[in-house]
């Protein structure tokens, strides 16, 4: 049983009756007529008489010792009895000492005042409305009889006790003004006197009607809980008000108080009805409590509303020290110094807290009393908002981060890490152990918003953030990292060199405890009075102190911009993007030789140089529709006037190549030879890029863009030393043209490419110097012996299109020429005109025109032409169903012409 159960004497037994002792009694009467049978005395019989006298006697005794028994037995019972009696009223006392500690009223309060700070306060904190009876957590065990029932009934009912209700529900007072204000009274003291102003505050008309007004938790405007005293439209947490009797109460009010004289009341709750004894305070009590309260109210409490930047008194540099002020406390201002507290920081707080508003305060105290050659910032707000915009306007500003994709990632990383090695090397060349022994180093701040997204999205950078925590010390770089929650963000390595923290209202306590070492971040009300709230810990600080975080307006980032507009700024470590276009440089520098393609990102070693192609060196660039292949050749152009520019017409294109392969030439360039390829038949593909290969492989250089590596024209491209990959449609085709998987993006801007394992930017140019290779002309055909054969599918359209075209020449059908064997009398040439087939079955004629005249075979009759014109080699290409055809003297190459 538990130490709250009380086991209940058994009821007195009652004593057996006394046995009557027949036997001993019939014994000496039998004894004595036998011997008076055999003696005949009378004395005998005198011995029979003992037996009834032995009876009695034993009857007698055991009637005393019943007696006995049963007096003996209920003294024991009635020692039971009290013995319960006393526990019953012990452990009622205990309990009620313990309900009136835990719960107590305003005379308890005052007497006990209690310990602040156990459990916040919430709807479901217990108020205490009087004292009463209520159910007891005693109870009884044993026993079936009236007195048992009786004991077990008084166990359970608790008298005098306190009655408590959810402080949420609210109270009403019904009775006469003057009373129900006494009783209010007390129920706000009480209240007042258990939790502190922070907790609770205190509103409505009834704070100065009913003389609470005295109390530090009278119209504060930020705290957790807010109690509105009488009617009112303001939002509060509960509401105390008075009503006459008989009125109804305001709508979710759920405590009544129905006061029948003036320490008297019903109470009317959830759990039914009650009688208590309520307590009441009068005005000139009230105030007397109330003047102590402030007087011990805690400095937390005396935090500024708000507070401007310019208001605070910023400590000047030119110590080496990074102070700020950021902010006022209860009893002045707050200075923090990266240098001296830190070297890092962390800043946490939800959103809506007004994290953002510290950072850029922070960063304007520091720059307010730092110049440019002291401090620069590199900001970098992961949200991508424009957080950070107004501090563009500082000359200490050198970069304004926002939306880090991959490759912005990978830039930061190898710019930080440029940074490093190069403040290391500052510190060896100059023999100093730190930043502070050598003052051509700046300090560099790099602050951080919205850290926890950035370590989740790119890993490899927050790496390199633990690196600059750990020697960033000395180096003189500095890190103030903002995010919503720590827990499960900033790791061990990185925390343990961040040792300045600060910390805004946060959800959970375990992010309070792990950022501050206490719970108050997380106790801290919620709204926009607490907006801009702040917990301090630095290293020396026993506990965080509470501030009020200062405001920065454009005003005052306009005069810090002013004052050191005269001061020069610094480079930024972290190098900016390239920009999207590049303008060609007007006059490139001789000395550097070669061509000039554009600028590289080189964030390892913080440059961003200009990328050129040397003299005679061969180029493939590979990249989709719009990617800049075709820009490229552009500016290629514009700097060598004499290279030689490959057309897109395939006819012309297969002539420029003819000439190239046979003599010298400058540099050749070709836009997009995958589609020229693609236009040829196999035969003449083959051919066409057997000629390249002798022209890649010319000291004077080719430069040829294609929109994919694979196929036919990939063997072509792998010959040429260097390849620049442009925006391909897919990672597979990135990856088959030798990019690697992870520097595929889709959204490459145009121009942008991976050269030699850097990022370019290809240059723009909207002058060319070389103007492109028009369009050459193809003469229409004229007999050049006196009998000439056509060999076309269209026989008879041609028949009629020659004889137009060919006013001084008799041009007939193949059928027609019946037994014709040389040129007509009148002198004129002949041209006959006949289908594949027709010429095949006159085999006569053919052989004579081929021994002696000129076949002429339409370009859509490609395969007749060495069936039936005897040539063997790659004719040149011919566009078909555009009147093209190969024409043919006897022994001769065939040359392009037009049937016109």
């Amino acid at each position: 049983m538990d130490a709250t159960t009380i086991v209940l004497p058994a009821a007195a037994a009652e004593p057996a009756r006394p046995p009557l002792p027949l036997l001993a009694a019939i014994v000496p009467v039998i004894a004595g007529v036998v011997l008076w049978l055999i003696t005949g005395s009378l004395f005998a019989l005198c011995f029979a008489a003992l037996g009834p006298l032995m009876l009695l006697a034993s009857f007698l005794d055991g009637l005393r010792a019943r007696r006995r028994a049963r007096r003996s037995s209920e003294h024991d019972s009635d020692a039971a009895w009290q013995h319960a009696e006393d526990e019953l009223v012990r452990l009622h006392d205990r309990e009620q000492r313990d309900l009136r500690h835990r719960s107590p009223d305003a005379a308890g309060c005052l007497l006990d005042p209690p310990l602040r700070g156990r459990t916040p306060l919430s709807a479901s904190t217990e108020l205490v409305i009087g004292r009463g009876d209520r159910r007891s957590r005693i109870r009884a065990s044993g026993g079936d009889d009236a007195r048992s029932r009786a004991f077990r009934e008084r166990a359970e009912r608790l008298t005098d006790a306190p009655i408590v209700v959810e402080l949420g529900g609210g109270v009403c007072v019904r009775t006469a003004q003057p009373v129900a204000a006494a009783v209010i009274r007390a129920l706000v003291t009480q209240l007042c006197l258990r939790f502190g102003p922070t907790e609770l505050s205190l509103h409505g008309s009834g704070v100065q009607a009913w003389g609470l007004s005295g109390f530090p938790h009278a119209s504060r405007r930020r705290a957790r809980f807010r109690l509105r005293l009488g009617d009112g439209s303001e939002p509060a947490d509960a509401v105390f008000c008075i009503r006459m009797p008989g009125d109804e109460p305001p709508e979710g009010v759920t405590t009544v108080l129905d006061c029948i004289e003036p320490r008297q009341a019903t109470a009317r709750t959830p759990e039914g009805m009650s009688v208590l004894s309520l307590e009441g305070l009068s005005a000139r009590q009230t105030a007397v409590i109330a003047a102590d309260a402030a007087a011990r109210a805690e400095d937390a409490d005396e935090v500024p509303d708000a507070v401007a930047l310019a208001d605070l008194e910023q400590v000047q540099g030119g110590d080496g020290r990074l102070a700020a002020c950021l902010g006022r406390r209860e009893h002045g201002e707050v200075l923090v110094d990266l240098v001296d507290d830190g070297p890092h920081a962390i800043v946490t707080g939800m959103t809506g807290t007004g994290k953002s508003e510290l950072l850029i305060s922070w960063v304007a105290g520091i720059a307010a009393a730092h110049s440019p050659e002291e401090v620069a910032f590199v900001l970098i707000d992961f949200k991508g908002g424009t957080a950070f915009d107004p501090l563009r306007v500082l000359p200490h500003v050198v970069a304004v981060v926002t939306d880090l994709d991959a490759l912005g990632a990978r830039r930061g990383v190898g710019s930080l890490t440029a940074e490093l090695r190069r403040r290391e090397a500052l510190l060896a060349a100059a023999g100093a152990r730190d930043v502070a022994e050598c003052p051509s180093l700046v300090r560099l701040v790099i602050v951080v918003d919205e850290f926890a997204a950035l370590v989740r999205e790119h890993p490899d950078l927050a790496q390199i953030f633990t690196d600059v925590a750990a020697r960033g010390r000395a180096l003189g770089m500095h890190l103030v990292l903002g995010t919503q929650r720590a827990g499960g963000v900033i790791r061990e390595a990185l925390a343990a060199n961040c040792p300045l923290r600060l910390s805004l209202r946060v959800a959970e306590s375990a992010d309070s405890r792990l950022v501050i070492g206490t719970d108050a971040a997380a106790a801290l009300p919620g709204g926009a009075e607490s907006r801009g709230l702040a917990y301090v810990r630095r290293p020396e600080d026993a506990e965080p102190q509470v501030m009020r975080v200062a405001l920065t307006s454009p005003s005052d980032l306009a005069a810090t911009a002013r004052r050191w507009a005269g001061s020069a700024g610094q480079d930024s470590p972290w190098l900016p993007p390239l920009p999207a276009l590049i303008d060609l440089p007007a006059q490139a520098d001789p000395s550097d030789g070669g061509v000039v393609l554009g600028r590289a990102d080189e964030p390892q070693s913080q440059s961003q140089p200009w990328v050129r192609l040397a003299a005679g060196e061969g180029l493939a660039v590979i990249g989709g529709a719009g990617a800049g292949k075709s820009t490229l050749i552009g500016v290629l152009r514009s700097q060598v006037p004499d290279a030689v520019v490959i057309p897109s017409d395939a006819e012309e294109a297969w002539d420029a190549v003819a000439e190239l392969v046979t003599g010298r030439h400058g540099m050749v360039l070709c836009d997009d030879l995958d589609l020229l390829l693609a236009q040829y038949p196999p035969e003449q593909a083959q051919l066409f890029l057997s000629r390249w290969e002798t022209i890649i492989r010319a000291p004077e250089g080719a430069v040829i863009t294609s929109s994919r590596a694979s196929g036919p024209v990939g063997r072509l491209l792998d010959a040429l030393p260097r390849r620049v990959l442009l925006r391909l449609s897919s990672r597979v085709e990135h990856i088959a043209a030798g990019g690697d998987s992870g520097t595929f993006d889709p959204h490459r801007l145009p121009g942008r490419g991976w050269f030699d394992g850097r990022d370019v930017q290809l240059c723009w140019t909207d002058a060319l110097a070389s103007t492109p290779v028009g369009p050459r002309a193809i003469d229409g055909w004229r007999p050049r012996r006196a009998r000439s054969g056509v060999v076309t599918a269209a026989s008879e359209a041609t028949r009629r299109a020659l004889s137009a075209a060919l006013p001084d020449c008799r041009v007939i059908m193949l059928a027609e020429l019946s037994g014709v064997t040389g040129p007509d009398i009148g002198g004129e040439p002949l041209v006959v005109v006949a289908d594949p087939e027709e010429w095949r079955s006159h085999w006569a004629v053919l052989q004579s025109i081929r021994s002696s005249g000129e076949l002429v075979v339409s370009a859509e009759c490609q395969a007749e032409l060495r069936q039936l014109a005897g040539v063997r080699e790659t004719p040149p290409f011919a566009r078909p169903h555009e009147d093209r055809a190969w024409a043919v003297e006897a022994g001769g190459r065939p040359r392009r012409v037009l049937l016109r």
